[in-house]
């Protein structure tokens, strides 16, 4: 996907596609191989390689939805992320975005974010949060282009996306959500539910 569009801008050959949980070692190297201040931007504050590691499995099992861009030889160079929403009443999907610096200002993270934007509207969401470090101008340029409003709050950057708005098309299909993602994703919406019922008392026997 994408494949013409992404040899142009980068002069080599890569796609764009969801990432699968067997697949998951991918982002994490990805995460690792972030220079120290992208690293900092991506996770607001300091990541080293323990915090990476448990970052990456947790995403395998809490349905979050990952859509990245592989390199011709399968490394993963960039990524963007679809959390799941909690179960308090003002919570919203979250999204997240890395970009390794030898592909920046490609248009890279445009074509991400556009994809992960439509993956949310198929799953029914209206609204998306995005937060970054206050000091990540490529990232707060980015959500700007999308249309988030964003606020400043102690060394933040916290904004929100209405998938209302209308956007231009491409001619680009949107990016599958695979098997597991799907599955891990319906797992998690169930297991919140069953945490929401029991905490309500809504279960209980009479």
């Amino acid at each position: 996907m994408y494949d013409a569009l992404i040899a142009d801008l980068t002069g080599s050959k890569g796609t764009i596609r969801s990432l699968i949980n067997q697949e998951l070692p991918l982002l994490r190297d990805h995460l690792l191989r972030l220079d120290a201040e992208s690293r900092r931007d991506r996770f607001n504050g300091y990541a080293d390689e323990g915090f990476i590691d448990r970052y990456a499995s947790k995403c395998g099992g809490d349905g979050t939805i990952i859509i990245a861009y592989f390199a011709e030889d399968g490394a993963v160079h960039a990524a963007a992320e679809l959390h799941q929403p909690d179960l308090s009443t003002d919570s919203l999907p979250e999204i997240a975005f890395s970009v390794e610096a030898h592909l920046r200002r490609k248009g890279i993270g445009s074509i991400l974010f556009r994809q992960l934007m439509e993956v949310a509207r198929s799953l029914g969401y209206e609204n998306l949060r995005i937060t970054t470090g206050s000091q990540n101008q490529a990232m707060r340029a980015l959500a700007n282009k999308f249309g988030a409003h964003l606020t400043f709050r102690q060394g933040e950057s916290t904004g929100t996306i209405d998938l209302n708005q209308e956007m231009p098309r491409t001619n680009q299909p949107t990016i599958e959500i695979p098997a597991g993602a799907a599955s891990a994703l319906i797992d998690f919406n169930q297991a919140c539910w069953n945490l929401f019922l029991r905490m309500s008392g809504i279960n209980r026997a009479a």
